[in-house]
C-alpha cells in the first residue's frame, strides 16, 4: 500500500520495459528472422534494467523518516521484514513484467508456446533480480550517487540469471531438450536466494543504520 502511493516508480518501470523492448525494432528493422534471434536477449536485458530502476528506493524512504530503526527495534526477526519488502517490491515492478511479455512476443513474432516460457522464466528470474537488487540497495543506503553503485554491485550478480532466464526462451524457440536444465538452474539459484539474501540485505541494513 505505501508502494502504491508513489505510482510515478512503479510506471516508469513498466514503460522503460516497454519502451526498450520497443526501440530494437525500429533500430534493426522488421526482418522476422532477426527479431525472432534477438528476442530472449533483448527481453531478459529490458527486465534486467528495468528492475533497478525501482532499487534505490527500496529502503530509501525507511531510511529517511526513520522507520528503518523502528524495523531494526520490532520484536520480528528483521530478514522476514525484509522479505516482505522485497515480496512488495517484486509485486509492483517484477511482475508487471511477466504480465506484459506477450507484447515482446507480438513485436518480435514469437509463437504461443515460446511466449510461455518466456512469461515461466521471467516468473522464475525476476523475483532473483529483485533479491539480489535488495543486498545492493542495502549497502549503497544513505551514499550519495547510491544508485550508479547499486548498478556496479548488482549487475555481476545478475549475469547468471540473464545467462539462464535468455537460454531457456532461446532454446525454446530452437525446440531443444535443454529447456528444463535452464528452468532447474533458475528455480535452484531463486530457493538459494531466498534462504540466503534476505539474512545478507539484514546485516547490510544494520551495517548502513550505525
Amino acid at each position: 500500500m505505501l508502494a502504491m502511493r508513489h505510482k510515478t516508480e512503479i510506471l516508469t518501470t513498466l514503460f522503460f520495459f516497454i519502451i526498450v523492448i520497443s526501440l530494437f525494432p525500429l533500430g534493426v528493422g522488421i526482418d522476422k528472422g532477426l527479431l525472432q534471434k534477438m528476442a530472449p536477449g533483448v527481453a531478459w536485458i529490458a527486465a534486467l534494467l528495468a528492475s533497478m530502476l525501482a532499487l534505490e528506493r527500496l529502503f530509501a524512504s525507511d531510511y529517511e523518516d526513520g522507520t528503518l530503526e523502528q524495523m531494526l527495534l520490532s520484536p520480528q526477526p528483521l530478514f522476514i521484514i525484509v522479505l516482505a519488502k522485497v515480496l512488495a517490491h517484486w509485486l509492483l515492478t517484477g511482475l508487471p513484467l511477466v504480465l506484459i511479455a506477450p507484447l515482446v512476443g507480438l513485436q518480435y513474432h514469437l509463437n504461443i508456446d515460446t511466449i510461455v516460457m518466456m512469461m515461466l522464466s521471467l516468473l522464475l528470474g525476476t523475483p532473483i533480480l529483485s533479491l539480489l537488487g535488495a543486498i545492493g540497495a542495502a549497502l549503497t543506503l544513505g551514499l550519495r550517487g547510491g544508485g550508479i553503485l547499486i548498478s556496479l554491485l548488482v549487475l555481476p550478480l545478475y549475469i547468471p540469471v540473464l545467462i539462464y532466464g535468455a537460454g531457456a526462451v532461446a532454446d525454446s524457440m530452437l525446440s531443444h531438450n535443454n529447456v528444463e536444465s535452464y528452468l532447474l538452474l533458475l528455480s535452484g539459484f531463486l530457493i538459494l536466494t531466498l534462504v540466503l539474501t534476505p539474512w545478507a540485505t539484514a546485516a547490510a541494513l544494520r551495517i548502513a543504520s550505525e
